[in-house]
This record gives C-alpha cells, sequence and structure tokens, in this order.
C-alpha cells in the first residue's frame, strides 16, 4: 500500500540538478526505489569526447547504486540526461530540452552548486546565485509546476550564531538583483576585485553566494511553489543505500581520513565547540519530504507570505561536539585500520591562531620533508609535502566552522515531520533527536575504510591494518620516548649553563 509521499510522487515528472552530486545521488537512488516516479530528468554537463549519454551509464554503475538495482534492474530507464552547464548562459539548455521540461515537468529539485569555500567569486556567483536565478526563469515557463525545492545550506547565514528558519537580506551589503546586474555588465576580474566589498562579514565566496541566492527566491520567486531546504555540513550516509557510503573528501570526512591514514596529526578545531552535521541519506529523505509538502500546500492553495524554509542540523538534545566527533573517530582506529597508514592515528586540537603554524611544522611539515627525501632516495615521486600544502590551506578555509557553534531553528521541518503519516516518517527519515552518535561514526569510518581507502571489509584486510596499527603505535611510542629523552637533555643542559 502506497504513502502518502509514494502517492504524491506516482507518475510525476522531476527535473534534479546536481545529479552527479553526492547528494543528488542519494536522491535519485531514494526516489526510484522508493517511488514509481515517471521520469527524473537531470541535468549533465558536457564534457569533451563523451556523450551524456555514456556518461550516465558510467554513472549508474556508481556501487550507491547497487541495492537499488538488485531490486529494480530497469531503474535508470526512468533517468533521462538532459544536457547543460550551470556555468553558461541559460543553463547550456537547448531549446528542444527546455520545451520538453516546460511542458512535462512537474517537481524541481535544484541542488547544483559549488562547495568550494575558497571559489573565486565570479564562479561562485555563475553557479551558486545566477544559475538559481536562471532556474527560477525555466520554472515559470513549466505549465504543470507543482513543487521546486532549492537546495541552500545552514550556513548561508553563518555571520550570525542563532539561525532562524527566515529569511535574513540585512545582512547583504547589496542586494542579488544589483549582484546579479554586476555579473551581467563586468568582467570576471572586475567581480573578482569586488570581493572583499561584496562579500562582506561572510567567510568566503561560498557562504555569500548561496545567501544572494536565497535573496532572489525571496524577492523574484516568492509566488511559485517553492520552498529552500538548508540542511548542515553533510557527511557520510547512515543508513541507505549502503550504510557509511561516502564518495568524497569534503569536511568533516577529510578531517576523519586524514586521521585515520596518520596524516594529519594537528588541527584548528575547538574540542568544544558544537559540530553541525547531517548524514547525506537524511538530506536526501527531507529534500523529498519537502518535495510533497510543498506539492501538498500549492494542491490547497495555502496563502504564503514568502518561501517556507526547512532547516537539518543536530538537534539541541542530541547535539555533538567537535571532540565528541575526534573522539569517535579515535574509538574506531582499532575496530577498523587502513592498511595504507603511514603513522600512527592521533591527533591534537589548536585554537591559539599563531601557534598553529609552528606545531604545523613539526607535526606536518618536517616529517613530509623526511618522508619525501626516503621516496626520492627509494626511486619512488616525493609527494608528501605537496599534501600537506593542500592540507593547511583546507584547513584554513574550513578553521572558522571548526572553531564556533551555530544554532538552528527547525520548527518547519518538525512541523513538517509531525504532519507526515507514520510509514513516511519511517521510510523517509531524517529525525536528528534518535540519531546515535558514537555508532554513527564506527559504521562512517568503516564505509571511509571501504570507499575512499579501497580496503575491502574482510577479516584478512582488517588483521592486515591491525598488524599494521600494532607497529606503528610501538614506533609512535618510540619517538615520543626519544622525543622526551632529548627534550631532557636540552633542559639539563640549560641548567647546567645557568648554574
Amino acid at each position: 500500500m502506497e504513502t502518502d509521499i509514494q502517492r504524491c510522487f506516482r507518475s510525476k515528472t522531476v527535473f534534479l540538478t546536481g545529479a552527479t552530486g553526492f547528494l543528488g545521488k542519494v536522491v535519485i537512488e531514494k526516489l526510484l526505489r522508493t517511488t514509481e516516479v515517471k521520469r527524473i530528468y537531470v541535468l549533465i554537463r558536457p564534457k569533451r569526447g563523451v556523450r551524456i549519454q555514456e556518461r550516465i551509464i558510467t554513472w549508474s554503475k556508481d556501487e550507491v547504486f547497487e541495492p537499488l538495482l538488485k531490486k529494480k534492474p530497469e531503474a535508470f530507464q526512468r533517468v533521462w540526461p538532459i544536457e547543460g552547464d550551470c556555468l553558461e548562459s541559460d543553463l547550456g539548455i537547448s531549446g528542444k530540452d527546455r520545451r520538453l521540461l516546460a511542458s512535462e515537468v512537474q517537481v524541481v529539485i535544484h541542488g547544483a552548486a559549488t562547495v568550494r569555500f575558497n571559489e573565486p567569486l565570479h564562479v561562485a556567483l555563475a553557479i551558486n546565485t545566477r544559475a538559481t536565478s536562471l532556474m527560477i526563469k525555466l520554472a515559470r515557463e513549466m505549465k504543470q509546476l507543482e513543487a521546486f525545492v532549492h537546495v541552500s545550506t545552514s550556513f548561508s547565514n553563518c555571520i550570525i550564531y542563532d539561525i532562524k528558519e527566515k529569511f535574513y537580506p540585512e545582512h547583504l551589503n547589496c542586494s542579488s538583483d544589483k549582484v546579479l546586474s554586476c555579473v551581467e555588465l563586468l568582467s570576471d576580474e572586475m567581480l573578482d576585485s569586488m570581493e572583499t566589498a561584496l562579500v562582506g562579514s561572510f567567510p568566503n565566496t561560498y557562504t555569500y553566494t548561496k545567501a544572494l541566492a536565497e535573496d532572489f527566491i525571496r524577492r523574484e520567486a516568492a509566488d511559485l511553489p517553492i520552498c529552500i531546504f538548508r540542511p548542515a555540513v553533510i557527511i557520510a550516509a547512515h543508513k541507505e543505500p549502503i550504510v557509511g557510503w561516502i564518495d568524497n573528501l569534503y569536511g568533516p570526512m577529510t578531517i576523519l581520513y586524514g586521521v585515520a591514514r596518520g596524516i594529519l596529526r594537528i588541527a584548528t578545531i575547538n574540542s568544544k565547540a558544537e559540530a553541525s552535521l547531517v548524514p547525506v541519506d537524511y538530506c536526501a529523505n527531507l529534500a523529498i519530504a519537502c518535495a510533497w509538502k510543498t506539492m501538498k500546500d500549492n494542491s490547497l492553495k495555502t496563502p504564503k507570505e514568502s518561501p517556507v524554509i526547512y532547516q537539518l542540523a543536530p538537534k539541541e538534545e542530541n547535539k555533538i561536539t567537535h571532540g565528541e566527533f575526534i573522539r569517535h573517530a579515535l574509538d574506531g582506529r582499532l575496530d577498523c585500520p587502513l592498511t595504507n597508514m603511514i603513522w600512527y592515528p592521533f591527533i591534537h586540537c589548536i585554537t591559539t591562531p599563531w601557534l598553529y603554524p609552528f606545531a604545523a611544522f613539526f607535526y606536518h611539515t618536517l616529517p613530509a620533508y623526511f618522508i619525501d627525501l626516503a621516496l626520492w632516495l627509494s626511486g619512488r615521486k616525493p609527494q608528501l609535502v605537496k599534501v600537506y600544502q593542500k592540507i593547511h590551506t583546507n584547513l584554513k578555509v574550513l578553521g572558522p566552522f571548526a572553531c564556533k557553534s551555530w544554532r538552528f531553528d527547525t520548527r518547519n521541518t518538525d512541523y513538517l515531520r509531525q504532519v507526515m503519516s507514520e510509514e513516511d516518517r519511517r521510510i523517509y527519515y531524517f529525525d536528528m533527536m534518535n540519531l546515535n552518535w558514537k555508532e554513527y561514526f564506527l559504521q562512517a569510518l568503516r564505509g571511509i575504510r571501504y570507499f575512499l581507502g579501497n580496503d575491502p571489509p574482510t577479516p584478512e584486510s582488517i588483521a592486515q591494518g591491525l598488524k599494521l596499527i600494532k607497529r606503528l603505535k610501538m614506533l609512535h611510542h618510540i619517538l615520543q620516548g626519544f622525543l622526551l629523552f632529548v627534550a631532557g637533555l636540552a633542559i639539563w643542559w640549560l641548567i647546567k649553563l645557568i648554574v
């Protein structure tokens, strides 16, 4: 028997952007597995020498779709690629495809974005803001549109620390319509030179351009059946499609993987600050539920003052700090150790900005030179120094988000869950209150080990990892003892000089 959400999506045509991204894959998998959608059009960026149909075939072989294809082998016959690019004018969609979308699509989930925090301003504006305005323009042409879900971020207003499910236009130095006018008139170089003036108090171009996109929706799309979904930092899957599934090194997952490999040993993290993390399957489920609720409200002609905003973040009663996040990660190092560790996994957290460069030199850079020298002498390519340069750049970008705490109001999200049927709440789960963080991170580490570390989940592989971590632990303690001995000698020598 169909649930309310399943019945609502039956025979519907969905248009999804960001389909090849982390969240996009899980949304498609869940729609195909749990509903009888008629078709899912996905915006695919063309690659030189590779037809988009070939990209879909390659993409459908991703491990994340294995459970789906075992249950529904023909599922991808309902997925149709639309050639396009969010960097291009009119999204790079042909006139023929545009007419097709305008005549058939009933639900739009716009998730395409660049999530690089240090993206040049002109690129972030084109993908995160202008593309959203072009999607709204396309949506107005859709004759059967029932719901438009814009995927934003909980950090679109991160210059304040208590964020409600509302718009904050007052945080912008310049309104979205004026900035988009500048995008059309000015060169990329001129836009980038204006970054400091435009971005203002925002910590990076990502959060700024996502805030601008929200402002455009507030100003220009309130009359459409549209809502905004703001997830916090999206991390590995909790339950579905595969426990612990992850396909990228992004944000906290980078830290987990770096620690697990013994590469990341020191970072600018406030262990007492709250971590705003949400599993990707929870986000996919809520995105689908948001579309359902918007369709329902649209059919009832429910009056609204502005688009509804739904935020997803840890509940106050079940929050997790960065310190707990790290402890859970270290607790799992003996349960599922990697087989390609370069040192015993540990990490020290520093919150003093001036101290970090000195500590990073001794913990990261200096050992990297020794290891690269050994690689060079053995005839292999040195690489660790360059790896640490990238790590330090990324940690600098992530620093502001790892040292502060935010509180996110989730009243609209809580109400949405309340009006869902009991069966829908089970199928499309996103209740952060009942998430067991310790259990979750153990599963996430196993997922990282397999999906990012390419270590099979076999007893032989685990045994190999345990053998390596025991040897590295012994070497780690020997090095600690040696350094303490050297430090003791130095202190003794200094005392003798003074006396």
